[in-house]
């Protein structure tokens, strides 16, 4: 009896040990995640202790707790690959995301003949931003949109502003792939109740641009640009703004100045472009766009010497960023320095070589144009006045479609 009375103390004094060891792990689990969701700025230190803390509790959490602390894992680890922008992170965020997803349902006691209860939505759009932080679209745009069509969130797992915050970010992730899949209607659906968005204010820019309202594209987009400056100060109090679809300045930038060219604006453009380039020198060193637009607006703007050393710039910056040293888009760029030199036939070349490796469609049309343009101007008006002419319905606004129509014009006379 004695041995037995002892076994049984000893096994209750083991599973006491064990208990107050797991309420040990569950207070400090619980503590680190306060502590790292509660700064106005996610740290770095109070991150990677969170997420330790989860994983330590996790083996000896109760199917209750399972999806909590997998959520919570899961969070920490998104605040740190925010803080250091490792893609690696951001999977493992995602994962943790999908199990507690996953493991929602054994929260509660099946019922017979009830579904499995579903995980709130948060947690799918969670994953689905973590997922395209990582650079993984494959299969996040359906999930953020199921997720944010559904809208559903606990408590249990954050508060309802910061729900809010999560749902927002994830609306301006799909304006953001629609917008990447030229699908303008979708993206305006997508972004319509985020008015203080930088992408809602660029997609309507986008477009007054297709409709060729050139003014107001640039106020829409000049706007857009004012909001991402806003919201960098506002990343200070709410850091998942940080997580939405983060636009590049250089890019943005050189699309402001094409619009600002189109609207009859060159110095102002050139004004724009000059950002456009200074700003791309670290994120995007080949912006070769922005040198051949500062290059048209300098041409409008009577600076015919800066437009050639532009245009120079613009062949060799996209050289430089092209695989193998072919690009079709410096082919382009340097039979138009040429075109401006008046060394027609080497122009045409240019442009031939342009139209024969690979080419933006959007530059396709000035190619094809350009090169029928230098063979009239080099005298050959019988061969390819009738080319030009029918080349000029497929060209970008940014094509001098008024000088080859006078070119044009100079070269009936002669048939």
């Amino acid at each position: 009896m004695k041995k037995v009375a002892f076994l049984t103390l000893l096994a209750a004094s083991v599973l006491a040990a064990a208990d107050e060891q797991q309420a040990a792990l569950q207070r400090k689990a619980k503590s680190a995640f306060e502590l790292a969701v509660l700064s106005a700025q996610p740290q770095l230190g109070e991150t990677i202790d969170c997420v330790q803390a989860q994983a330590a509790l996790l083996p000896v959490a109760s199917r209750d707790e399972a999806p909590i602390i997998y959520y919570r894992k899961g969070y920490c680890a998104l605040m740190a690959a925010a803080v250091t922008q490792n893609a690696g992170g951001f999977r493992d965020s995602a994962a943790a995301f999908d199990q507690a997803l996953t493991a929602w349902p054994g929260r509660v006691k099946l019922v017979k003949g009830k579904p499995p209860e579903q995980g709130p939505s948060v947690l799918m759009v969670l994953s689905a931003i973590a997922r395209l932080e990582a650079g993984v679209e494959n299969g996040a745009r359906d999930d953020m949109t199921v997720g944010a069509g559904r809208s559903t969130c606990s408590a249990e797992l954050m508060t309802a502003a910061a729900c809010q915050s999560v749902f927002r970010a994830g609306r301006e992730w799909l304006g953001w792939i629609a917008l990447r899949h030229d699908d303008l209607p979708e993206a305006v659906r997508d972004l319509a109740d985020l008015p203080d968005s930088f992408w809602a204010h660029w997609v309507k820019g986008k477009q007054a641009f297709a409709q060729g309202r050139y003014r107001d594209a640039a106020i829409e987009y000049g706007a857009s640009l004012e909001l991402g400056r806003t919201n960098q100060t506002r990343w200070r109090s709410n850091w998942m703004l940080r997580l939405g679809p983060q636009p590049r300045m250089g890019t943005s930038l050189t699309d402001l100045g094409g619009a600002q060219l189109l609207a009859g604006e060159p110095a102002l453009a050139i004004s724009t472009l000059d950002a456009a380039i200074a700003a791309a020198i670290d994120a995007d060193p080949q912006n070769a766009r922005a040198y051949y637009l500062r290059a048209r607006a300098r041409e409008l703007a009577g600076q015919a010497e800066a437009a050639l050393t532009d245009y120079n710039l613009a062949a060799r910056t996209a050289y430089a960023g092209a695989e193998d040293l072919v690009s079709g888009e410096a082919h382009l760029y340097r039979g138009i320095l040429l075109y401006r030199r008046k060394d027609f036939e080497r122009a045409e070349d240019e442009f031939s070589s342009a139209l024969n490796v690979d080419l933006a469609p959007g530059l396709r049309g000035d190619a094809v144009a350009w090169r029928h343009m230098a063979a009239v101007a080099s005298g050959a008006c019988d061969s390819s006045y009738r080319l030009l002419e029918g080349s000029l319905a497929s060209v970008s606004p940014y094509f001098p479609k008024t000088e080859a129509i006078s070119l044009m014009a100079s070269c009936s006379g002669t048939l």
